[in-house]
């Protein structure tokens, strides 16, 4: 008797996804099921870009294809669908998927850093990217990314358009001001120049739009909270206790604007010297695994000092671009694909309703 679409997704349906404990059918994840005599393919659909949990889906499908009667050879494909969040000031900006906000209770802790090649590391994923530079007070992104002479045009809608870098679609007041010029704005001129970069820039489709965040809990960070569908924040921190004091903070009004925290990245956490190989601990050990645990936030990952970085970033590429092959690269593109998956774990418990299945067909692409 030749094998059925029916009995393939029954022996598909023993996969659990590994976020959500929920089967990869019921999830609406494998798509167009194919039979040709003895060879059996199948689509398994992702919802987020650099999914940790890739390699051992697509392992796991194969294996439940290969076992199947008749069988002698299966295929698995993979494309990435990323939902829109489910949020309602999602009218606002219809087009981008998700809206990642960068904070930090403080400064000098690599916010910037951390926020760029985390937009980098997506946008070589194949994801579509823009990466939106709040820091008004100190933009430093332009540098950074490498675009710090560039000057934006206008379209026919009287869209400012987006510079692009590194696959990144990038906006910062630094492109608007010359270097020297400080400026010196009070809290209703920041809103209006905030609501702009939100309104007034043609971002186009998105599947993630990364927020670089000024320090601390001020007015930019208060108007975009309340004006955008942020999806999800993620908190910079280096170890020292004293820093996590002011995450704490950082944290709780992100929660206070109801805002969902994804997690934390620790940064600057430890030295490698190169020399001997030893690890230095220059702040002191970290105890930010166990804070996190206390407060109820993930650890999305740990980055070392790393000394190429400073001068990458100075010289406008991003450690992601500049060393793609470095450990530290690879650390930046396990933090963005914790982060993003963490997205869509958030999205899963915004869903009404324990129907699973419902929730992911209705929240496919926009």
């Amino acid at each position: 008797m030749a094998l059925t679409q029916t009995e393939v997704l029954s022996a598909l349906s023993g996969i659990l996804d590994p976020q959500f404990g929920i089967d990869i059918v019921t999830l609406n994840l494998v798509r167009d099921v194919t039979i040709d005599g003895d060879k059996v393919g199948v689509t398994l659909v992702l919802r987020s870009f650099l999914d940790p949990a890739e390699a051992g889906l697509v392992s796991d499908v194969k294996a439940a294809l290969r076992v199947l009667p008749g069988v002698t050879a299966s295929a698995v494909q993979t494309r990435v669908e990323v939902p829109k969040a489910r949020l309602p000031k999602a009218e606002r900006m219809p087009t981008v998927r998700h809206i990642i906000g960068v904070g930090a209770g403080k400064g000098g802790v690599g916010k910037s850093t951390v926020a760029v090649n985390l937009a980098v590391a997506l946008a070589e994923a194949g994801a579509r990217v823009g990466l939106l530079d709040a820091d008004i007070y100190g933009p430093s992104v332009p540098i950074m990314m490498g675009v710090a002479d560039a000057k934006p045009r206008v379209n026919e809608d009287k869209q400012i358009i987006p510079i692009v870098s590194h696959g990144v679609r990038f906006m910062s007041m630094g492109l608007l001001v010359s270097p020297d010029e400080a400026v010196v704005w009070r809290g209703p001129m920041i809103g209006r120049a905030v609501t702009q970069f939100i309104d007034d820039v043609a971002w186009g489709e998105l599947d993630y739009l990364i927020v670089d965040l000024p320090p601390g809990t001020g007015d930019v960070v208060l108007t975009l909270s309340q004006t955008i569908p942020l999806s999800g924040a993620v908190v910079v921190s280096t170890p020292q206790d004293v820093a996590f004091a002011d995450v704490q903070r950082a944290i709780r009004m992100f929660r206070m604007l109801k805002v969902d925290v994804v997690g934390l990245a620790e940064n600057m956490a430890f030295f490698v010297c190169p020399d001997n190989n030893k690890t230095y601990w220059i702040f002191g050990k970290s105890r930010t695994a166990e804070h996190c645990a206390q407060h109820d936030v993930a650890l999305l990952g740990t980055l070392p000092i790393e000394m190429a970085v400073s001068p990458h970033a100075d010289a406008g590429r991003p450690m992601v671009a500049a060393e793609p092959q470095s450990a530290h690269a690879e650390l930046y593109r396990q933090l963005a694909g914790r982060t993003v998956k963490g997205l869509a774990v958030l999205d899963h418990k915004r869903a009404q309703g324990p129907d699973h299945s419902d929730f992911f067909a209705a929240a496919g692409p926009a």
